[in-house]
């Protein structure tokens, strides 16, 4: 039995990416280089950690002002 070999999405454009490709998971330097500009710019974000307000309460500090209540 032959290995499949198996492709994903270029997360910019969307076309078939072998697992091979030198600009791997992108499809070329160009889809690489516009998501270089997507985080340079701020455009992804990574979210703030979650925090239990379990914790909060154990420590004697107030609740976490972000959350309603």
């Amino acid at each position: 039995m032959a290995k499949r070999i198996r492709s994903v999405r270029c997360p910019v454009c969307r076309k078939a990416v072998k697992k091979q490709a030198p600009d791997f998971p992108f499809c070329s330097e160009r889809c690489r280089q516009v998501d270089l500009g997507k985080w340079a710019s701020g455009a992804y974000v990574i979210s703030s950690p979650v925090t239990d307000i379990s914790d909060a309460i154990e420590d004697g500090g107030p609740p976490d002002p972000g959350r309603k209540s």
